[in-house]
């Protein structure tokens, strides 16, 4: 999973986004809880995982940011935003760059799933893909019914 677990701090970071500016999670912060979900492109639970986390973006409460941070390079991760129709913002920590915000964090595997506080705090750590955890995620950013009735939803995956 990672280093990082809840109750402790977030490293900052700046990285580049996919249209060639920069985000901080500083920046992102300041306007409400951020979850933060490592990734990359050719992890089958990341595939799983990320349509979820686009469910979630589009029910997320006022102030919410769900943010991908990819570990590959900007053209792969352009492909996966467009095969899995992501619409939150995608940011990339790159191999070329020694993967430093991945490295920060202490991650071991993908998908890792950090749901940060605006004051830095991380108040969820996951790894995989884990109903629960998610379910939990999608209640503190104020979205309901991340998951419906009828959906056969597996309650863990391995990353």
């Amino acid at each position: 999973m990672s280093a990082l677990k809840a109750g402790g701090r977030a490293p900052e970071f700046t990285l580049p986004d996919m249209s060639g500016g920069r985000r901080s999670l500083e920046e992102l912060r300041r306007e409400g809880p951020v979850l933060a979900a490592f990734f990359k492109v050719n992890c089958p639970t990341c595939q799983y995982t990320f349509p979820f986390l686009e469910r979630l973006h589009g029910k997320r409460g006022a102030g919410a940011w769900v943010v991908g941070i990819s570990q590959d390079a900007r053209q792969k991760t352009d492909q996966f935003q467009r095969d899995w129709g992501l619409s939150f913002p995608l940011l990339l920590d790159a191999e070329e760059d020694g993967y430093t915000v991945s490295n920060a964090y202490g991650l071991t595997h993908v998908p890792a799933l950090f749901l940060i506080e605006p004051d830095g705090r991380v108040a969820l750590a996951s790894a995989g893909f884990v109903k629960a955890d998610l379910e939990e995620m999608s209640r503190r950013l104020g979205a309901v019914n991340l998951f419906h009735r009828d959906e056969k939803i597996e309650a863990f995956r391995a990353g």
